[in-house]
């Protein structure tokens, strides 16, 4: 086999990164502290992430942050995870399409409140042309909806 045979080299730089986001409630509680401190702890751990792909050169960045088995917790918790979600766009937006970062959220929409849905696509709108790096948010995401996707 040659170098140029070898898929994946000790220098090379991944293309797309993937990364599922878990164990936010558990570092919290860990800290006596509740729930939702752990997920706003990983919202910026999430724009850490963002900054060095984006630095590195990866093209895309896919974070798995909601499954939809994720709708089956406490519906308090749900609901903090709804707002912080949509405080994120709100917040973040901004600075992906500064940095010229497309974001792209998959997964089945409807479930969530219109109003996070309208924040969705705008904030799908304003960065669609950008191309430094994707950032895919795979929301309402699991492995029953990727097949039915799949099939369509």
């Amino acid at each position: 086999m040659t170098s140029d045979e070898i898929p994946y080299s000790a220098g090379a730089k991944p293309k797309h990164v993937a990364i599922i986001m878990d164990g936010n409630n558990r570092w919290a509680k860990a800290r006596n502290l509740p729930g939702v401190a752990g997920h706003k702890a990983g919202v910026e751990s999430v724009r850490s992430v963002v900054e060095t792909c984006a630095r590195q050169g990866v093209e895309v960045l896919t974070l798995f942050a909601f499954s939809s088995e994720n709708w089956r917790r406490p519906e308090d918790e749900v609901g903090a995870l709804m707002r912080l979600f949509l405080l994120a766009l709100q917040r973040e937006v901004r600075k992906l399409h500064k940095n010229n970062i497309r974001l792209k959220i998959i997964g089945d929409r409807q479930k969530f409140s219109r109003l996070l849905q309208q924040h969705m696509l705008k904030a799908e709108k304003l960065t669609e042309n950008n191309t430094r790096m994707t950032l895919v948010i795979a929301a309402n995401y699991g492995g029953h909806w990727d097949i039915v996707q799949a099939t369509r």
